[in-house]
């Protein structure tokens, strides 16, 4: 993912059919009842109220379930209730609520302030193509240094630094579910103006969320790209605030493992290290998430939202907490094998979202043209030779393999910490299968010709 990026991490809508009434969705809405026309993903209108009601209770679930005191097993599930929040503090706070606004404000002021490169996305179904601030690296950088600064010297035990952190690291761990359920309102109340804001006379509306069900619609998004003058909130969400967050929360974790042990393990460091290059490989090539359907299809509501801004930073960053408190028992050479194993996906997810990228802007560049092509009928090229002609998902293989080092980094005390694989795995065989469909429907024939040419879908020779 880029999670899915990234990560980050999300499934989407599939495109409704052209003939779908369009005139009432531009401005009014449509009233709250399946018509035949619709085609919903997740189960529909009640499957997406039940993902709404599930999501948050899976980051309440990964927080009692792997912790210092208690690891879910299937041997002992009888004691997890036991570890639910006795008190309404341990859930909610006002002050953890404030720090999601700071924190998301920050980043709205970097985006505004920081250099940028501006640059155009796709053409949109009206022929227009909007405009973009990229700068997202630099963001990841501002940020470190901004919570790095006297951190340090709390770390170097230097009295004369101590004062002058701006923000206190050990606070995100010791607030992690407070934090998270704050990220969860806010995305809530988020979602809620986003819906609202859709309804505006000349909203251009994402096919996906232009259904009859007012309830689907806020869930997988109704406007395709919300503005607030230049500053566009889906691209903006898609990968700052949470992607950032994620990497800042293993920071926080790191820091509060060095307050209770005086050292940092092995474990935490990779950790930080494995997923912050993740993190900052997403915002340094952000400009690639332009041609993702999450920015050119998919409609802003509830489902990228709490993704981007909750599910992203506080569902990823499981491995670095469970670290903080939990020795995994690995030896110096399972360390090695599975930094090894870090390396070799990152190279295989580098270099080949790196020549698919170089082939979607020139074809006929000096990068790619090495490369066999297949034409089509409808005038575009297919890759089916270099990383691409192993197999058709070979990056979701690679960013799978890197999900799992970071799992195993963990040990074996509890499948828990095993979730990210586990979930990743599901969303990207999902995606993959959607994606057949899809291109099936736009090549027809020269699709089954491009799938002899390569005809495996994750690893060659086996699937």
């Amino acid at each position: 993912m880029a999670p899915t990026r990234r990560a980050r991490t999300r499934s989407s809508a599939s495109l409704k059919a052209d003939e779908v009434a369009k005139s009432p969705a531009h401005g009014s809405g449509t009233q709250d009842a399946v018509s035949k026309e619709d085609h919903f993903e997740f189960g529909g209108p009640i499957g997406a109220l039940g993902i709404m009601f599930l999501l948050p209770c899976v980051i309440l679930f990964l927080f009692i379930a792997a912790s210092k005191d208690y690891k879910f097993v299937l041997t002992n599930y009888k004691g997890l209730l036991d570890q639910l929040p006795k008190k309404v503090d341990q859930v909610w706070e006002g002050e953890a609520f404030i720090v999601i606004l700071i924190w998301f404000s920050f980043h709205v002021l970097l985006e505004r302030v920081l250099y940028c490169n501006v640059v155009e996305g796709t053409v949109l179904r009206d022929g227009t193509r909007l405009k973009y601030r990229l700068s997202g690296h630099l963001a990841f950088w501002v940020t470190y240094l901004v919570l790095a600064h006297g951190n340090l010297g709390v770390i170097e035990n230097d009295p004369s630094k101590v004062n002058l952190h701006p923000f206190p690291l050990e606070y995100i761990y010791d607030h992690y579910l407070q934090l998270a359920m704050g990220a969860v309102t806010f995305s809530m109340g988020l979602s809620v103006y986003l819906f609202s804001k859709s309804f505006r006379k000349g909203a251009m509306l994402a096919e996906g969320g232009d259904t009859s069900s007012h309830l689907y619609n806020f869930f997988i998004g109704r406007e395709l790209n919300p503005r607030i003058g230049s500053f566009d909130l889906k691209e903006f969400c898609e990968l700052r605030p949470g992607l950032i967050g994620w990497a800042t929360i293993n920071a926080g974790c790191a820091f509060k493992q060095y307050q209770l042990n005086g050292h940092i393990s092995t474990a935490m460091l990779l950790i930080n290290i494995f997923q912050g290059i993740y993190v900052w490989d997403s915002l340094y090539h952000e400009r690639a998430i332009l041609s993702t359907m999450d920015i050119t299809t998919d409609g802003f509501g509830f489902m990228l939202a709490f993704g981007d801004l909750a599910w992203v930073p506080f569902t990823y960053s499981l491995q670095a907490r469970f670290l903080v408190e939990n020795d995994p028992g690995l030896s110096p050479l399972q360390l090695a094998l599975i930094t090894l194993l870090f390396a070799a996906s990152y190279y295989a997810f580098r270099s080949s979202n790196s020549e698919k990228d170089a082939f979607r802007r020139d074809p006929n560049g000096s990068d790619v043209q090495h490369l066999k092509t297949m034409p089509t009928a409808r005038g575009r090229k297919l890759l089916i030779s270099g990383w691409w002609g192993f197999a058709r998902k070979i990056n979701y293989t690679a960013d799978l393999c890197m999900g799992l080092s970071w799992c195993l980094l963990t040990g074996f005390h509890t499948p828990v910490t095993y979730f990210y694989f586990i979930y990743f795995f599901i969303l990207l065989v999902h995606r993959a299968f959607r994606d057949d469909h899809s291109c099936s429907q736009k090549y027809g024939a020269d699709w089954e010709k491009y799938k002899s040419h390569v005809p495996y879908l994750f690893i060659p020779g086996v699937i």
